[in-house]
């Protein structure tokens, strides 16, 4: 067979080249004209990533390469939408459209809509979103004929997650429930039953949900060598970003794409791998040289975002993990002499009036509120704050979308409450009561109409035997009640909140609230049940300083008040956002921060036992992804970076206990940082609010 080759006009090519060394750094030029073999490209925070991934496809298709013969992988659609926009404008081709761009998933659907016969799926396939797919697992549970009354049985939404978290991380159902899911070990047979029956039945009605679009791109690459030969051809070159994230179904898919050309260029920073828990696989980015031994290695260190002092911070703070690949930022940006900001605070009050007081005199010194922004370990850590900042007036917004407060699980705690505080809130009650096993909207309506009957609901607030909910009357027109444990469990339960040892203890009411079934209740309900858990510990330990319950639900009350727009009540877990001309301070964790910067950055709760999360330190290798979070945390600064927490706490058992500062701070030399020892103003005097030391005592 003769082979011939369509020579391409090369006259422009030094030209461009010239541009290409004018509007890059050397390092990133590099990457862009890497001759054409795997790569692995470790792009440290605010290094311009996502510049050399876009002039990198630009340089291929000028120097010949068809644009249909490039993918580019990435997480969002979006990203990959705007660098080929920025590709299209830098090489003024047409045909930057024909780029194969986006998630893992959209790359995997345009292969499956030509081939998806070949897997026994017509191509139509329709593609269940995740609350289809729950309720397609509710018909599973049903075709299993599993009494899900009888026992406690997780919801559709905690079993989508065991088999998603199996299918990306090729684990078994059983050694995910052991894992992560422990409590539903000896419902594991049942599981397993309902994950064949989901498999099957998605098979059977021409159906595939998320994970199924890589799943059976992958079955589709390694059953059928025919059309595997076609895309190994097809993809001369291969991007992938923010590699670390990726998965171990993700990357299998990316070797069997690139088996022919090897031309594989992977970006990403091994230490910003932070997302384990949801199935990213750190091992992918660190073992990469084994898997590719010809690989280039290209470090971008050169940062854009950060001071000198907080980049020689993050620096030493990342030297401590073991398992990485050593690199060291470099700032372009001046020093402006002032290191990170260590702040001891007396108490968790003082931590927030620091915050809000620090931000406030930011502001009137120039800096808007959208360029700063409070990062911490844990949502619990913002309960304190999100009500110093309310009173105070600044507005804010959680970069997740709901306010501490109006979350779900913190709604349903409350709730409880509410109804112990006033017996006719129809709308806590019936929250409540839907809560109940086999109560729904029907059920609820009646049993309230039966309470409020209740003149006074004397029963519930006057005594302790739970006897308006006992009444014949109830039981008889609502005979299920006779025979439900969770009802008697009900029952008791209002009757210890109502005890009077306990009336007026809202911290102990919530302790009695999470121990005596709403524990149960978030893990049959939530794939995040440990974090929910957590927040309302965090919730009780808030509650320990109010002497009365109705006290502590006044203060929440302050939350509905202030919208930053108009008064309006709290209404389920809205997303809280302004409009464009808002300007509204960032609330947010160290997860959602991911990607973002702002000028100033407060760290707060940098205490040990905080941050670190010692829930997460249970497993092997965590202290090291808790140290490439903390490094995240230091690396969203771009001139200030102040670390606060208090000495003093009042913890889950209503214990005072001395914090130390985080291990992150203490492993790393004093000189990094510039100790502030608080005062509080005089309203008299006028004296400083807080003051500079150079005291390193809280580091020791």
């Amino acid at each position: 067979m003769a082979r011939y080759v369509i020579k391409r006009d090369k006259k422009e090519l030094p030209e461009k080249l010239t541009r290409y060394r004018a509007e890059l750094n050397d390092e990133q030029f590099r990457v862009v004209t890497a001759q054409p073999k795997a790569a692995l490209v470790v792009a440290g925070a605010g290094t311009g990533k996502t510049r050399a991934i876009t002039y990198r496809v630009a340089y291929l298709i000028e120097h010949g390469v068809s644009p249909q013969r490039i993918l580019l992988a990435t997480f969002t659609n979006r990203a990959a939408r705007e660098m080929l926009r920025r590709v299209e404008g830098l090489t003024g081709s047409q045909n930057v459209h024909r780029v194969w761009g986006g998630t893992f998933h959209r790359i995997a659907n345009l292969i499956l809509r030509r081939h998806a016969v070949s897997i026994g799926f017509s191509q139509n396939y329709s593609i269940l979103d995740s609350e289809d797919a729950r309720d397609f697992i509710n018909v599973c549970i049903d075709e299993a004929a599993i009494d899900t009354k009888k026992r406690r049985f997780p919801k559709a939404e905690i079993i989508q997650s065991i088999i998603s978290y199996a299918n990306n991380t090729d684990t078994s159902i059983y050694e995910v429930i052991v894992r992560q899911y422990p409590y539903f070990e000896m419902l594991a047979e049942q599981i397993e039953r309902i994950d064949t029956i989901y498999r099957c039945g998605k098979q059977e009605r021409n159906v595939m949900d998320y994970d199924d679009l890589l799943i059976n791109l992958k079955r589709l690459l390694t059953e059928k060598p025919d059309i595997h030969k076609v895309f190994a051809d097809q993809f001369q070159h291969i991007l992938v970003d923010e590699y670390q994230d990726t998965n171990k179904l993700q990357a299998e898919v990316i070797d069997l794409l690139a088996v022919k050309y090897r031309n594989v260029m992977v970006v990403g920073d091994d230490a910003q791998s932070i997302f384990a828990w949801r199935g990213a696989e750190f091992s992918n980015i660190y073992e990469f040289p084994k898997r590719y031994p010809e690989a280039q290695l290209f470090k971008l260190e050169t940062n854009y975002r950060s001071t000198p002092e907080i980049l020689g911070l993050a620096n030493t703070s990342i030297s401590n993990n073991r398992k990485q690949f050593p690199k060291m930022l470099t700032a372009v940006k001046r020093s402006r002499d002032m290191r990170p900001a260590l702040v001891p605070c007396s108490d968790v009050e003082q931590q927030s009036a620091f915050v809000a007081s620090r931000i406030l005199e930011l502001r009137d010194e120039g800096t808007p509120l959208e360029e700063m922004a409070v990062i911490y370990r844990s949502h619990y850590h913002s309960i304190e704050l999100q009500l110093e900042l309310t009173r105070r007036g600044i507005p804010y917004r959680v970069q997740s979308g709901v306010r501490f407060f109006e979350q779900a699980h913190i709604k349903d705690v409350v709730s409880y409450l509410r109804i112990i505080v006033n017996p006719r809130d129809e709308l806590a009650w019936k929250r409540v009561l839907k809560m109940i096993p086999g109560v729904g909207n029907t059920i609820a309506n009646r049993i309230y109409e039966h309470i409020a009957a209740v003149p006074e609901n004397r029963a519930l607030i006057g005594s302790t035997d739970g006897s308006a909910l006992l009444k014949p009357e109830l039981l008889q027109s609502v005979p299920r009640l006779r025979e439900s444990s969770s009802w008697r469990n009900f029952i008791v339960l209002l009757e210890m909140l109502v005890a009077q040892e306990n009336r007026n203890d809202p911290a102990r009411q919530i302790e009695l609230i999470l121990t005596h079934g709403y524990e149960d209740y978030l893990r049959e309900n939530y794939e995040n049940a440990d974090l929910r858990i957590e927040d309302i510990k965090g919730l009780s330990a808030y509650a320990s300083r109010y002497n009365s319950t109705d006290d502590f639900l006044s203060e929440l009350a302050l939350l509905s008040t202030e919208r930053f727009k108009e008064p309006q009540p709290l209404v389920g877990e809205e997303l809280l956002e302004g409009s464009t001309e808002d300007e509204l301070l960032t609330l947010t964790s160290v997860h959602q921060a991911k990607g973002l910067e702002w000028k100033a950055v407060f760290i707060i709760w940098a205490a040990e036992g905080k941050f670190p999360s010692p829930r997460s330190l249970k497993e092997i290798d965590s202290e090291e992804e808790e140290r490439r979070l903390w490094y995240v945390a230091i690396t969203r600064a771009k001139d200030e970076l102040y670390l606060t927490y208090p000495l003093l706490m009042t913890d889950y058992n209503r214990q005072t206990v001395l914090q130390k500062p985080s291990r992150f701070i203490t492993e790393c030399p004093a000189a990094l940082f510039e100790v502030w020892d608080l005062e509080e103003e005089n309203a008299l005097t006028g004296s400083a609010p807080f003051e500079l030391s150079a005291s390193d005592k809280y580091l020791n």
